[in-house]
């Protein structure tokens, strides 16, 4: 039986060209040293090694390289932005309010609802899954310190007028934080060009390796207070080892990212087109959410339960949701926030592409799209 992986809004297989620069980083015979030793050569190669890393992931970006520090991930990175801005502008601006959206990442909201003597306003998204800027607009005002808004929903991919809500935000001079996770590599932009202050970045999102990441902060407009102490490395903002290896895995992932993005945006494009065609053919098929990024398609299939769907097709790697919430049997709170009902949530399904995803691969997974709805329709 045939195997097909459309999971990659989750993790993705790292790219060999990336296990190979890793592999650099990791043997007696490579650049293995403590990036922070500075008195021998092997702390100062690897030193070398994390900063040529910090430049590669700043230039795909559009970012200065010292506005990047290095994380653990984006979960880590959100956590950092958010708690960090409260407790380094809080009280030196006064601000008190931060505000988000009910569909975004649990990174956020859960960061979010554990902050003390903070007001936080989350927002409903519409059934587009669009933020709504009319209810933004209302809520801003000067108490308000920070907006947090991912750019790329991961369990949709419905895009966030980003540039916007920036400009809404900083009229009122609140901070903007974007998560950017599912950004890279799949829609062209740049910091600038979104206006964000604070930007949460990741590295198995787009062919790198898990557990490492990075928070973009805007010089000379916002600070974030270091949440893990020890050694005040990252300039002040993130304390620990820093892991070379995987460092340069991310840099030499988003360097490949930049590199194909053209190519890979429009090879996407035609793989999502043909399973929308597919669906459509089906019938009864609803697909949440505006078209956004091409890799990610969430869709309910009316009167198909979605664990019995992916039962139905063991050999297809697909989810209900976002792989944080894979433990719970409750509907997706994204798809909730949208409006649908807790039926159609457990009713859906998202599918996500990638760089190893091939025409075989699409061809599987179709063809067990079309023999398992029938099946369970049918049966039903």
């Amino acid at each position: 039986m045939k195997t097909a992986y459309f999971d990659n809004a989750s993790t993705t297989a790292v790219d060999k060209r990336v296990v190979d620069k890793m592999q650099s980083c990791l043997s007696a015979d490579g650049t293995f040293g403590n990036p922070a030793s500075t008195t021998h050569s092997f702390g100062w190669m690897a030193s070398e090694e994390v900063e040529w890393a910090r430049e590669t992931v700043a230039h795909c970006i559009g970012a200065d390289p010292r506005e990047i520090v290095w994380t653990s991930g984006a979960t880590e990175s959100n956590n950092l932005a958010i708690r960090g801005t409260v407790e380094a502008m809080g009280a030196s601006t006064g601000r008190t309010k931060i505000i988000t959206l009910e569909s975004e990442h649990k990174a956020v909201i859960d960061t979010c609802s554990h902050l003390d003597d903070v007001e936080v306003v989350v927002l409903k998204p519409k059934s587009s899954g669009l933020v709504c800027l009319d209810a933004l607009a209302k809520v801003l005002d000067e108490d308000t310190l920070l907006v947090s808004i991912m750019l790329v929903n991961n369990e949709t991919g419905v895009i966030q007028p980003i540039q916007t809500i920036t400009r809404l935000a900083h009229d009122i001079g609140a901070f903007v934080h974007s998560d950017l996770a599912q950004a890279v590599g799949k829609l062209p932009w740049t910091v600038d060009q979104l206006g964000i202050d604070l930007g949460s970045l990741s590295a198995h999102k787009i062919h790198g390796p898990k557990g490492i990441g990075a928070l973009y902060v805007r010089r000379d407009r916002c600070q974030v207070a270091e949440q893990q102490h020890g050694g005040k490395h990252e300039r002040g903002m993130r304390s620990g080892t820093l892991p070379s290896h995987q460092i340069v895995g991310m840099a030499e992932a988003y360097r490949l990212s930049k590199k194909e993005s053209d190519s890979e945006i429009r090879r996407l494009d035609r793989i999502r087109d043909k399973i929308e065609a597919t669906l459509a053919e089906l019938g009864g098929v609803q697909i949440n959410g505006e078209r956004g990024v091409p890799h990610i398609l969430n869709f309910t299939v009316d009167g198909v339960d979605g664990e019995r769907l992916m039962a139905a097709m063991p050999q297809i790697a697909v989810s209900t949701g976002s792989a944080c919430n894979s433990a719970t049997i409750e509907p997706s709170h994204v798809l909730k926030a949208m409006g649908l009902s807790r039926q159609q949530g457990l009713s859906s399904i998202r599918v996500s592409t990638g760089r190893m995803t091939t025409e075989d691969n699409v061809m599987v997974l179709l063809d067990s799209l079309r023999h398992a709805i029938s099946n369970l329709r049918s049966s039903a």
